[in-house]
């Protein structure tokens, strides 16, 4: 199944590609790809499919990056058995809005800022144990994967843990994602 192709205008200008690039990589006239963008004319499913290929193809070549480059290789830890009251005080100390908690080398949740306010407000005790209160795990990707693919990830968790084979090598924060926009 493919894309909408009300997306192709939002992906071509996303990857700075003009409307005459596109045409020329796909083998179809700079009109015909003018005609597909304002909705005068709709493409064979062939001409579609090359498009979207073409502008996959593109997005991933300006996409150099990789979770790997972009991470930071400082992981700040707790583990399931510390306190909410120790989780303030370390995401105070560090400055950091989010610690990944890992039971031995498995991540096994993350406690954020936001959760943190919620349970004070619900009257939770700071001697409370993280893992009564922790958020599930963060997702984690492989340290060779495309940056491109990161900013949807964010968008639903605080964090993304990065590895390489079986070990956590960083974490990649929302402030990681923002820097790779600059």
């Amino acid at each position: 199944m493919l894309p909408s192709i009300e997306s192709i205008k939002q992906q071509r200008l996303k990857i700075n590609m003009t409307q005459k690039d596109l045409a020329n990589l796909v083998g179809v006239s700079t009109s015909m790809i003018n005609q597909i963008e304002s909705g005068r004319s709709a493409p064979s499913y062939n001409t579609a499919k090359r498009i979207f290929e073409v502008l996959a193809s593109k997005e991933s070549e300006a996409s150099a990056h990789n979770a790997g480059e972009l991470c930071s290789q400082k992981i700040v830890k707790l583990k399931p058995t510390n306190t909410l009251g120790e989780a303030m005080v370390k995401m105070d100390k560090e400055k950091i809005s989010q610690i990944p908690i890992f039971d031995g080398n498995d991540a096994v949740g993350v406690i954020t800022d936001s959760g943190i306010i919620g349970h004070m407000s619900d009257g939770v005790s700071k001697k409370i144990r993280i893992e009564d209160i922790m958020e599930p795990a963060p997702p984690i990707v492989e340290n060779e994967t495309p940056a491109s693919t990161l900013a949807p990830l964010i968008k639903y968790s605080k964090c993304i843990l990065v590895r390489k084979g079986t070990k956590i090598i960083g974490i990649i924060t929302g402030a990681d994602v923002l820097k790779m926009v600059e």
